[in-house]
C-alpha cells in the first residue's frame, strides 16, 4: 500500500483531473445571474393562485414551474459541487448556503399548485387528465390523484414549506461534523511511516496485508466517532424525530410508508428484502468462515473483512488503465453506450482524485440540460475501477433520461437509481473474470465479487434494518441515546455475521459515520438494484441485443412512469422476491466456486 503523507491541496490538482464545472455555470457572475432569474421568475408564481381550475392556466403554471426548476437546479447543483470541491473553503460555503435558502424559496412559493389543484373534484381531475392540452402533463396530474390523501391544505402545505431550512439542519450539521470538523489521528502504515487517517485513506487501510495496520486504522476511526457519540446520536434523533413529524402531518401511518410512497413502492418490497435475506443469511456465515480459513487465522475480526484472501497479489490499477478496463467490459452494452461513456471520459465529466477537504466518497449529480458529472476520490485499486464503472452507470442513466424525456418526466426515482450503476458493475466482474487464466488473479476478483454481495445486499439490508428499527422505536416514543442506537447496531452485526466472526466492540459505532441514514430508507435500493441488475446482466449476456435494446428502453425512460412499472417493462418484476433470491443464487455459485479453488 501506498500512501501520500499528506493530502494534496485542491490547487495543486492538475486541470485534466478535475471537473470542467463551466460546462454548468461559466463562472460567478454567470450563477449570480441564474440566482436573479430564480428570484425574478418567483415573482410571477403568484398570478396564479386561485385560478387552477382549467386547463389553460394549470398547463402555464406547470410550464412557469419548470423553468423555475431548471434554473433553481443549476444554482443549486453548481454551488454545492463547488462546496463540495473543499468543505472548508468559506466562499462555496456561502454560496451553497445561499442556493438551499433559495431553494426552501422555490419550494414555499411553488407549495400552493399541488393543494389547489387537488381542490378539485375527482371528476374534475379525471377530465384534466384527459385533456389533450395537458398532455405533457399527464404523469404529472396522476400522481397528484394517487398522492391527494397525503397533501394538505395551501396555508399548511406553505408552513411545511417553510420549514424546509429546519428540516435541512440534521444532515447538514453531520455533514459538517463529518467531512469539515471531524479530525483523524495519524496511524502507521506498512511502512512505518506516520500517515494521517482520512475518510479515502480507511478503506485502503483496511485492505492492507498487515494486519497491526488494519486493526490500528479500524480503531483509530472508530474511537474518534466514539468521542462525538452525544454528538452524532444527538443528530440522528434529530434526522428521525423530523422524518416522525412529517410522516404525521401527511397522514401516512408510518415513515416507512412515506418514505416508499414517493416511488409508489409497496411495503411488501421492503419488508421481503428483509426476510429474503434472513432466509439466505447462512450463506453471508459460511463466507464469513471461508474468510477465515483462507486468512488461515484463529479468529476473524471486523477488520478483517477488506483485506485481499491471496497472497502477494496486488492489482494495481492505474486511473487511465481503469477506464480503459470499464470500457472494454461495457461492449456488451453497443455503440452508443460506449460513445456516451468516452464522451465522459474526454469532456471532464469526472473530478478524480482525493484533495483537502474534499467530500468523501463518490456520487454522479448534474443539472437538467447540460451534462452529468461524477465525483471520485480515486485511488489505483481495483475497488476504485469498479467504483467508476459504477458512477458512470449513474451518469449514463442520466444522461439517457435527460436527453430522451422532457424535464419533468426525465428524473428517475431512487429506486431505479442503482440498477444502471451495478449493472456496469456486473459487467465489469463478467469481463475481468473471464479474462484471466491465473488461479490467485480470480480468486482475487471472486473474493471482490463476494464483497459486493456482502456489502451491497447484505450490508445495506442490514442498514435498511436498522433505520427500519430506529424509526419504529421513535414512533412509539421511545428515546434513540447513543447506548440504543450502538446496541441496535451492535447486535445486527452479530446476527448478519454469524459466529465464525468476532463483533469487535468497536464497530457499534458504525452507524454515526453513514451518510445515507440522512437519507432515510434509500439504503435498501441499493440491494434492490443490485438484484435486479444481476438480472439485466444475465438477459444481456445470454440474448444479446433484444435484452440491450430493452435494458436502454430502461436508461431513456427516466422517470416516466412508476418504478416498478418501468423494470417489468424491461423484464424485472421486483414486486416479487424472485430477483433477490435469484441474486443469492449467483452467490452461491460464488462461494461453491471459491470453496473449491481453496481446496
Amino acid at each position: 500500500m501506498t500512501t501520500a503523507t499528506q493530502v494534496t491541496k485542491r490547487s495543486e490538482v492538475p486541470a485534466e483531473h478535475r471537473w470542467n464545472l463551466d460546462d454548468l455555470v461559466p463562472n460567478l457572475e454567470a450563477w449570480e445571474k441564474e440566482y436573479a432569474e430564480v428570484r425574478q421568475l418567483l415573482t410571477k408564481v403568484k398570478q396564479f393562485q386561485g385560478k387552477l381550475n382549467n386547463a389553460d392556466a394549470i398547463r402555464d403554471c406547470f410550464a412557469l414551474e419548470d423553468e423555475i426548476g431548471l434554473h433553481s437546479e443549476r444554482v443549486y447543483v453548481y454551488a454545492n459541487m463547488k462546496h463540495h470541491e473543499d468543505m472548508a473553503e468559506p466562499a462555496a460555503m456561502a454560496l451553497s448556503d445561499k442556493a438551499k435558502k433559495l431553494s426552501v424559496e422555490a419550494s414555499e412559493a411553488l407549495s400552493f399548485i399541488t393543494p389547489e389543484i387537488l381542490e378539485l373534484s375527482e371528476e374534475q381531475l379525471k377530465a384534466l387528465i384527459a385533456d389533450p392540452k395537458l398532455a405533457d402533463y399527464k404523469f404529472t396530474l396522476e400522481e397528484m390523484l394517487r398522492q391527494k390523501p397525503h397533501t394538505l391544505s395551501k396555508p399548511e402545505e406553505a408552513l411545511l414549506a417553510q420549514a424546509g431550512s429546519i428540516a435541512q439542519g440534521p444532515g447538514t450539521i453531520f455533514g459538517m461534523l463529518n467531512n469539515a470538523d471531524m479530525k483523524f489521528p495519524k496511524v502507521k502504515n506498512e511502512k512505518g511511516e506516520e500517515v494521517e487517517l482520512t475518510h479515502g485513506r480507511y478503506i485502503q487501510f483496511l485492505e492492507s496485508r498487515n494486519r497491526e495496520v488494519r486493526k490500528n486504522a479500524f480503531q483509530a476511526m472508530y474511537s474518534t466517532y466514539a468521542k462525538q457519540k452525544n454528538t452524532l446520536a444527538a443528530t440522528l434523533s434529530a434526522n428521525v424525530t423530523k422524518n416522525v413529524f412529517y410522516a404525521k402531518a401527511r397522514k401516512y401511518p408510518s415513515v416507512l410508508e412515506m418514505s416508499l410512497s414517493g416511488d409508489n413502492i409497496p411495503n411488501e418490497v421492503y419488508s421481503n428484502l428483509i426476510s429474503t435475506i434472513h432466509e439466505h443469511l447462512p450463506l453471508l456465515h459460511r463466507y464469513m468462515k471461508l474468510r477465515k480459513k483462507l486468512l488461515k487465522v484463529d479468529e476473524l475480526h471486523m477488520y478483517d473483512l477488506f483485506t485481499p484472501l491471496v497472497d502477494e497479489f496486488d492489482m494495481n490499477i492505474p486511473y487511465e488503465e481503469a477506464k480503459q478496463t470499464v470500457k472494454e467490459s461495457l461492449k456488451p452494452l453497443g455503440d452508443d453506450y460506449l460513445r456516451v461513456l468516452q464522451e465522459g471520459y474526454d469532456n471532464r465529466w469526472i473530478d478524480v482524485y482525493e484533495n483537502e477537504g474534499k467530500r468523501s466518497g463518490a456520487y454522479s449529480w448534474g443539472a437538467y440540460g447540460t451534462h452529468p458529472y461524477v465525483l471520485l476520490n480515486h485511488k489505483d485499486n481495483l475497488n476504485s475501477m469498479f467504483t467508476l464503472a459504477h458512477e458512470m452507470g449513474h451518469a449514463i442513466h442520466s444522461y439517457y433520461s435527460d436527453n430522451t424525456q422532457k424535464y419533468r418526466d426525465a428524473q428517475y426515482t431512487i429506486f431505479l437509481a442503482e440498477v444502471a450503476s451495478t449493472l456496469n458493475e456486473a459487467l465489469l466482474n463478467n469481463y475481468l473474470l473471464e479474462k484471466t487464466t491465473d488461479a490467485k488473479e480470480k480468486m482475487f476478483l471472486l473474493t471482490h465479487y463476494a464483497d459486493q454481495f456482502r456489502t451491497t445486499v447484505f450490508r445495506q439490508t442490514m442498514f435498511a434494518e436498522f433505520e427500519k428499527i430506529i424509526h419504529e422505536k421513535a414512533e412509539a416514543g421511545e428515546s434513540l441515546t447513543p447506548q440504543a442506537l450502538s446496541e441496535i447496531y451492535y447486535n445486527l452485526n452479530l446476527k448478519y455475521h454469524g459466529s465464525d466472526m468476532v463483533v469487535d466492540q468497536d464497530i457499534e459505532m458504525e452507524w454515526g459515520r453513514i451518510p445515507h441514514f440522512y437519507t432515510s430508507f434509500y439504503v435498501y435500493k441499493y440491494a434492490t438494484g443490485f438484484s435486479a441488475a444481476a438480472s439485466f446482466a444475465k438477459q444481456i449476456l445470454e440474448e444479446g441485443q433484444p435484452a440491450v435494446d430493452r435494458y436502454l428502453g430502461f436508461l431513456k425512460s427516466g422517470g416516466s412512469d412508476f418504478s416498478i412499472n418501468i423494470l417489468k417493462r424491461a423484464g424485472v418484476d421486483m414486486s416479487s422476491p424472485e430477483p433477490i433470491r435469484q441474486a443469492m443464487e449467483v452467490f452461491e455459485d460464488l462461494l461453491t466456486e471459491m470453496e473449491k479453488l481453496a481446496q
